[in-house]
């Protein structure tokens, strides 16, 4: 598995659709900035069928520092989540079926069995 940028992903969509790398630079810089200022506003993003991303505030709480053994607060703190779409999981699902076929030298078939539980 590798790591894919977005230098990369920027350089394979000017390519496929004959564009300057700058100016496609720019617009997917433009669109993060624009999901960024959303979701510092509170607000979801939705792509139908890709995902959900939503702010969540994560309630102030202790902890313990594991050296010292003392007591700190840890404040409020806002992450993002993201929720996986119907179309992105049936095609993660889809790809983990066939490279686990593809291990095994069998081709994936919608009517085969599930394998025994292990004991």
């Amino acid at each position: 598995m590798s790591t894919v940028t977005k230098k990369t992903l920027t350089d394979r969509i000017a390519e496929l659709f004959g564009e300057k790398r700058v100016l496609v630079k720019k617009i997917v810089q433009r669109f993060l900035d624009e999901a960024v200022k959303e979701l510092e506003k509170g607000n979801r993003i939705e792509f139908r069928d890709f995902g959900v991303f939503e702010v969540r505030t994560r309630k102030p709480r202790m902890a313990q520092n594991p050296r010292t053994l003392e007591r700190v607060p840890v404040p409020i703190t806002r992450t993002v989540k993201f929720k996986t779409g119907r179309l992105l999981k049936d095609r993660l699902q889809k790809s983990i079926g066939a490279s686990r076929s593809a291990e095994k030298g069998v081709r994936p078939s919608a009517s085969s069995p599930a394998p025994p539980p292990s004991p």
